[in-house]
């Protein structure tokens, strides 16, 4: 009996040991993932932050900056403005003639609706 009780307790003992194997190795195998989770973590910023730099460059070399834009923009409405001032001056005495001679040459014409109403009035 004593026997027994020994064995049971040695049976115990064992349990409690393994038992105390699978927390530890639980814990390693968490700290494990979460190593690899903040190590995954740093290797996406890492990839991010290079490939946000290559567009930037990409951008600064290709479209060129947002002040550069502005100024393009600025300069070819300088130069539309410019060309139609030089177009206002070359055309305007033809366009203040134009207009005289439509205000001024009137010919009286009869509506076409009206020449109709007389023509069925002689009928």
């Amino acid at each position: 009996m004593a026997s027994q009780t020994q064995g049971i307790q040695q049976l115990l003992v064992a349990e409690k040991r393994a038992a105390e194997k699978v927390s530890a190795a639980r814990k390693r195998k968490l700290k494990r993932i979460k190593q690899a989770r903040e190590e995954a973590n740093y290797e996406i910023n890492a990839y991010r932050q290079e490939r946000e730099r290559q567009f930037r460059l990409f951008e600064t070399t290709h479209l060129g900056t947002k002040g550069d834009i502005s100024q393009k923009i600025d300069n070819d409405t300088e130069e539309l403005l410019k060309q139609m001032a030089v177009d206002v001056t070359n055309n305007r005495s033809k366009v203040v003639k134009e207009l005289i001679s439509l205000a001024c040459d009137i010919n009286p014409v009869i509506h076409r609706n009206f020449q109709l109403l007389n023509f069925y009035h002689k009928i």
